[in-house]
């Protein structure tokens, strides 16, 4: 039965389809039949009251049967038979809309790398997963896991665990600053302690050295003086062991002492009995606060006459240091290394804060060091001086130093003898690098050569955006002052010196020399003796060339420096260094012009020259002047002061002594005077002589060690 009525539904649905084509053009092919009869049903099917308002031919079929699309047809306005249905025109958007467009907000695109600021700087340490590196970089983990994919690592998960060195090679990816955070793990054993000396200059810190070692190291500086940093270890009468670490106390050595500090234990504050107190003291004082580390002092030539350890004890305590005496915990110990007397009561107070230190360290494990010197050997190539903190250093190794990499073919300990291996503060000088490291940077050993290089050049990048930086720095600050001062020349400067440490030390030393006049620019610094290539990049650009503690060039370098007219300045005491340079930068500085007042002159008497000729001129005044202080000169401008008043100020028309014309008249002397455009004169009358001088910038050098350039 339902089958019938859906047979029967589309038979409708057939017959209506029939009839509407019927109505709409479709007449003169079913106008009879039960479909024409049909149709004409349909089209007399229509409501009354809508015949007036709807055209002949348009209706409105009541079937629910039929489809959608019918309606739409029936919609269709086509009054001739075969023309198209008009297009459908464009909708036109009105301008004058009451309610304003509504804004989308603004999303901010997600960015591929989200770090920290590059001056911060991140710890690190070996087996941190990629979700800790994240977290302390503030880098996506995606971002993370690409950069390891360029290295050649798959870490799949973040709980995934690195080495210390993929993760600074991530980190200097990201521009960011690391530091190594080494375990303590593996057999902690006890180890010397390392003992820095610090103090003023000239306080006998190398000569109680000698003293401890049976040496005469002091006799071998220049001057007596200790140019860079020496290590060693000394053999202790209680048959314990120290390592020494002996620091410059010149001002411009102030890096080599904060280096010296943190790689030390102890540090031994010499202080003399007869000079007390002085600047590099209360310098050496804050680097051993500053790097936390105990201090004790030995109040050295207590032999001589004019010795006063106390005054010295009140002037530490008065800087802070609290003494035993005074009730501190710092102890004090009166010598003196040239008498050698009082050596085995310091040797008893280091002993005994090293015991109170209970100083142990990692034996096993890859080592961690600390360079504190690098020089330039011609046979050996480049030598770093390192002191291991924990680990052991073997021979052989690849090690990442600064920036430099290598493997390390020979290990040499203070006495000059071949090592296999290097313990804890034991200090060693390593050769082997492929270039020269700085002064204080750590040694980092790694699996391979690979790793090294790799490591090694993305230290070196990082240091390249790092200057770059800087330098945009500087140049902005230089432009300022250009601003303020227009006039400042340039004294370009090379610097050749025999170990890293030296070279660093005079470089700071000479850039505080920069004044307002000149501009002190290294251009170039380098670890050996002068070369070829120093005096072509001198000649190229107008330099001075700086050797400090070097040997003299070669006579064929001498000579090619006499004919491009380059001045080589060779010293071995930074004193004399920096007061040579110190008067060449005064030299070449433009100075400053100023009036100053040359001398003053009372008015005596007037005189008046009247009926003159045309030829020479209208009537003129002359005053008869005594000068009273300084020098009168012709060149210089005139000042007329009246009851301490400025009344006239001209160029000084005549000046003669004798009725002979003078250029210029000392103190003492009378003079007659005439002022250009000035018949203003009485008696009683101050006028005074104004010159232009260029005053130049003063070098100034303190007791202290300390020099600056004064404008």
């Amino acid at each position: 039965m339902a089958w019938r009525m859906l047979r029967r539904k589309e038979f409708q649905r057939s017959l209506l389809n029939l009839a509407f084509r019927a109505d709409h053009g479709g007449k003169k092919h079913f106008t009879n039949g039960a479909i024409g009869n049909l149709a004409q049903f349909y089209r007399s099917d229509r409501p009354k009251h809508a015949a007036s308002c709807m055209p002949s031919n348009h209706f409105t079929i009541r079937n629910f049967h039929a489809g959608v699309y019918m309606l739409t047809w029936s919609r269709k306005k086509e009054d001739v038979v075969g023309l198209k249905a008009p297009k459908k025109e464009k909708r036109v958007k009105k301008e004058n809309r009451t309610q304003p467009p509504v804004e989308a907000p603004y999303i901010a695109p997600k960015p591929k790398i989200a770090t920290k600021s590059p001056d911060k700087t991140v710890e690190i340490f070996d087996g941190m997963t990629l979700l800790d590196l994240s977290k302390r970089t503030g880098a996506y983990i995606s971002t993370l896991q690409g950069i390891l994919a360029d290295l050649g690592e798959k870490v799949e998960s973040e709980f995934d665990s690195i080495s210390i060195d993929l993760a600074e090679l991530v980190a200097m990816e990201l521009g960011v600053n690391t530091r190594r955070m080494h375990t303590g793990e593996g057999t902690n054993e006890p180890r010397p302690a390392v003992v820095t000396v610090m103090g003023h200059v000239d306080h006998g810190k190398t000569s109680l050295l000698d003293a401890l070692r049976q040496t005469s190291v002091a006799a071998k500086e220049a001057g007596g003086i200790t140019q860079h940093i020496g290590a060693f270890v000394v053999e202790m009468q209680s048959g314990a062991s120290i390592t020494f670490l002996d620091t410059p106390g010149h001002a411009a050595f102030s890096a080599m002492r904060a280096r010296g500090a943190a790689v030390t234990d102890i540090v031994v504050l010499v202080v003399a009995a007869d000079d007390g107190v002085m600047p590099q003291t209360l310098e050496a004082m804050s680097h051993a606060k500053a790097a936390n580390v105990p201090v004790v002092v030995a109040i050295n030539k207590c032999d001589k006459s004019g010795a006063d350890p106390e005054r010295v004890r009140i002037q530490l305590g008065s800087e802070g240091l609290l003494l035993e005496d005074m009730g501190g915990d710092v102890q004090v110990v009166e010598i003196s290394a040239v008498a050698k007397s009082g050596l085995d009561k310091l040797e008893e107070a280091l002993l005994l804060q090293a015991e109170m230190m209970d100083l142990k360290a990692r034996i096993d494990g890859p080592a961690q060091a600390f360079v504190v010197e690098a020089r330039v050997d011609r046979g050996r190539g480049p030598l770093a001086t390192a002191i291991v903190k924990s680990g052991t250093l073997v021979s052989g190794q690849h090690i990442v130093v600064g920036a430099e990499w290598g493997r390390i073919r020979s290990l040499r300990d203070t006495a000059g003898n071949i090592t296999e291996s290097a313990k804890p503060a034991m200090p060693v000088e390593i050769e082997g690098l492929r270039g020269l490291p700085m002064a204080g940077d750590d040694v980092v050993v790694v699996d391979s050569e690979e790793r090294a290089r790799m490591l090694s050049q993305g230290r070196k990048k990082k240091q390249e955006k790092d200057r770059l930086r800087k330098i945009d720095e500087g140049m902005a600050d230089e432009l300022e002052i250009k601003e303020e001062t227009p006039e400042r020349v340039e004294m370009p400067i090379i610097v050749k010196a025999d170990v890293q440490g030296s070279v660093q030390a005079v470089t700071d030393a000479l850039r505080s020399l920069n004044s307002a006049q000149v501009f002190v620019n290294v251009v170039h610094v380098g670890v050996g003796p002068v070369s070829q290539h120093d005096i072509d990049l001198a000649q190229a650009c107008g330099a001075y060339i700086v050797g400090f503690n070097i040997r003299t060039p070669p006579i064929a370098i001498t000579q090619a420096a006499a004919r491009a007219n380059i001045k080589v300045l060779l010293h071995k005491v930074i004193y004399h260094l920096l007061e040579e340079m110190g008067r060449a930068i005064v030299e070449k500085a433009p100075g400053t012009a100023e009036t100053q007042v040359s001398g003053e002159a009372e008015v005596l008497n007037i005189f008046e020259l009247k009926g003159r000729s045309k030829s020479k001129g209208p009537d003129i005044k002359i005053a008869g002047c005594r000068i009273t202080d300084g020098h009168f000169s012709k060149s210089g401008t005139m000042r007329l002061l009246r009851s301490g008043d400025v009344v006239f100020e001209g160029p000084c028309a005549s000046l003669k002594r004798e009725k002979q014309d003078a250029e210029t008249i000392e103190k003492g002397n009378d003079c007659g005077l005439v002022i250009e455009d000035c018949d203003d004169f009485q008696v009683g009358d101050v006028i005074q002589c104004l010159e232009q001088v260029i005053r130049k910038p003063k070098f100034i050098s303190t007791q202290s060690g300390s020099v600056r350039i004064e404008c």
